[in-house]
């Protein structure tokens, strides 16, 4: 479907998610800008070096805070549509900028960072649903505000979970698996995510709301993951089962924030709360919504990684 090219402003550009986006917002042909925070003579030189690369890439970048309220205005003042991948400390953070669109009172479209579980329809151990109910809060607040959003349910990141999971850059002789390994989930390659994200964020069949990712491709189990990877690699791993009880404990003993990745295994590999509910027919499906996007499948990802597997990396765990 052929949309009007907006003006999007990312927030948490710089971060796991937020790299996929820009990269994909400008591939799409959308003037791209990013709200970041100011480069200052301690910064990290990574950051400095992420800088340059969203200028390359001919992406505008405003240097702020989010508490600059005066200059978020101004800044969201030249753009359509914001799409935030803020990390999972900064949700609340996100008030601010909910703040500076109602005064702003021109944005056409608000995503605020969710791109996990569908937060009306799921809940989790008390260390997951406090994360849940933070994005619950800005969704009300969002509706509050009067801002038309589009809301992302993506469930889990493929490439990181695969990576998590498998283990794919060193191939170890057992796997963990969480629970019995037979909940299923949706592991969505995080390009995909993006490339959904930016669909949606200037599609008018998607204002006012939630779009959830859930291509048949993506879903699978733990045990089905372990059993596809042995044919791809011709390897036999061990199986070293954590039962359920272990890691509801280790959610209630642990010290925050190591409790909440347990919390989060628990949910979606356990409990499967991403298939636990059947989408209705008035759901926004993504790979229904836009049949001819050529989104990455589990089993193509697992190909992928036979040539080219992931280095470990760090990221937003929820």
């Amino acid at each position: 479907m052929a949309c009007e090219k907006s003006k999007i402003l990312i927030f948490g550009a710089t971060g796991y998610l937020g790299k996929y986006m820009v990269k994909v917002s400008v591939s799409m042909g959308h003037p791209t800008y990013a709200y970041v925070r100011p480069i200052k003579p301690n910064t990290n030189p990574s950051k400095q070096q992420l800088h340059r690369e969203l200028e390359s890439m001919g992406v505008t970048i405003f240097e702020g805070e989010l508490d600059e309220h005066e200059k978020l205005v101004s800044v969201l003042r030249q753009v359509d549509v914001v799409i935030s991948t803020l990390a999972v400390p900064q949700h609340l953070e996100q008030f601010k900028i909910i703040s500076a669109m109602k005064d702003a009172g021109n944005i056409k479209r608000f995503v605020p960072s969710e791109f996990g579980n569908e937060v009306d329809r799921v809940s989790g151990l008390p260390p997951f649903e406090a994360l849940l109910d933070n994005k619950r809060k800005i969704r009300r607040a969002t509706e509050a505000a009067g801002i038309s959003y589009t809301y992302v349910s993506a469930n889990s990141f493929a490439a990181y979970f695969v990576d998590y999971l498998l283990h794919p850059h060193d191939l170890p002789e057992e796997l963990t698996v969480y629970g019995s390994g037979e909940a299923k989930t949706v592991l969505n390659f995080e390009e995909d995510v993006a490339a959904y994200t930016i669909k949606a964020a200037t599609d008018p069949r998607v204002a006012n709301r939630v779009i959830i990712y859930r291509p048949p491709g993506n879903i699978v189990s733990q045990l089905d993951l372990i059993s596809s990877w042995e044919k791809k690699t011709g390897r036999s791993f061990k199986r070293i089962h954590v039962p359920e009880e272990d890691i509801v404990k280790l959610s209630e003993s642990l010290p925050f924030p190591d409790n909440v990745p347990m919390a989060i295994l628990h949910n979606i590999f356990i409990k499967g709360d991403q298939t636990s509910f059947e989408l209705r027919e008035d759901d926004l499906e993504a790979s229904n919504l836009y049949p001819e996007y050529n989104y990455t499948s589990v089993d193509s990802l697992l190909d992928i990684c036979l040539v080219h597997p992931p280095k470990p990396k760090l990221a937003a765990f929820a």
